[in-house]
């Protein structure tokens, strides 16, 4: 009879060796390892420090004014005999503004009118006797003596026809020259006496404007070395109001004389056309250049109190932050040109 034995439990690895890991175990802890794994670090941002120059803004104020003005002068003396324009009204080149009589022209007219009257008189006369004188002549009852008389005296009554209707153009040019005309098309500013008044030669009647306006700034003579033609400016609202600026103009002429100490620049800027001649406008300029150093907003770090920056050397030293231009904030103290900053 046979005894059925146990089964005999499987071999037990031998101590110190240990049992291989399966493939399934390698790949978790290969996706663990590569899960665990800190990612790269991205490559720092720098930046070298570097002066730059800078516009200093100034906020000034400007007057409107016309490029030019031009006075309509009375031409002959004489009474105001009456007045077309007052202040504000545009006119065109050559308008007749004024007019200015003189009594005693019209009178030296008629008797130039009477005296011409007389000498066509005297020209018809004398026609008749030099055309009897040539008949006579032709017969042989005149001589030739009498015929050169008779030529001379017509000659003579049609040269003094000439200088009486030159004279009488002349008279006649005065009288018209007592229209006062605008010398340019623009706007009246100022008008001068009333009808009725008694004006003398050259005495202004009117004083026009141009329609072109411009921007006079004067400024203190330290910034006259710093304004160039053609330097940008920001116009303010009109009225010195807080409403929407004008825009931007440029500067087209810097006068090369000072006016009591100080300097006076011309600047052209659009939508002027309806602005009072003498209205002041805000303007800002340049009114200095200098070195600055300048740094992107993103380099700079909040301390206690005060802003940090880093260095690319691993330091943190403290700046003196100035005034922001745009992006960029300007570093008054703490860098020097040359100092590398990385990105905190």
């Amino acid at each position: 009879m046979s005894v059925s034995r146990p089964a005999r439990p499987p071999a037990a690895p031998p101590r110190g060796r240990a049992r291989p890991p399966s493939p399934r175990a390698l790949a978790l802890a290969a996706a663990l390892l590569a899960a665990l794994a800190p990612a790269p670090l991205a490559a720092e941002e720098r930046l070298t420090v570097a002066a730059r120059v800078v516009e200093d803004p100034r906020p000034v104020f400007a007057t409107v004014e016309s490029v030019r003005e031009v006075e309509a002068r009375a031409r002959i003396p004489g009474s105001l005999a009456r007045l077309e324009v007052r202040e504000g009204d545009a006119v065109a080149a050559g308008q007749v503004i004024a007019l200015v009589e003189d009594a005693k022209l019209p009178l030296q007219i008629a008797a130039l009118d009477a005296r011409l009257g007389a000498l066509a008189a005297q020209r018809r006369q004398a026609a008749l006797e030099l055309e009897r004188t040539r008949a006579l002549r032709a017969t042989g009852t005149a001589t030739q003596a009498r015929l050169d008389d008779a030529q001379t005296a017509l000659d003579v009554v049609e040269g003094q026809i000439a200088a009486a209707q030159a004279e009488r153009a002349v008279v006649v040019q005065q009288q018209r020259e007592g229209e006062v005309l605008a010398p340019q098309a623009g706007r009246v500013l100022r008008v001068r006496g009333t009808p009725g008044a008694v004006v003398m030669p050259g005495e202004s009647l009117a004083t026009i404007a141009t329609d072109r306006y411009v921007l006079r700034l004067r400024l203190p003579e330290r910034h006259a070395r710093f304004l160039r033609a053609g330097d940008p400016i920001e116009v303010g609202a009109r009225g010195l109001a807080d409403g929407a600026p004008l825009g931007r103009g440029r500067i087209t002429l810097v006068y090369p004389e000072l006016q009591q100490g100080q300097v006076v620049a011309d600047a052209e800027v659009q939508g002027l056309g309806d602005f009072f001649v003498g209205e002041r406008v805000r303007v800002t300029i340049a009114a200095d250049r200098r070195a600055a150093i300048l740094i992107p907003r993103r380099f700079l770090m909040d301390g206690p109190g005060v802003d940090l920056v880093r260095l690319a050397s691993g330091a943190v030293v403290p700046v003196q932050r100035g005034p922001a231009r745009g992006e960029e904030v300007e570093i008054l103290s703490g860098l020097s040109a040359g100092d590398v900053l990385v990105r905190p």
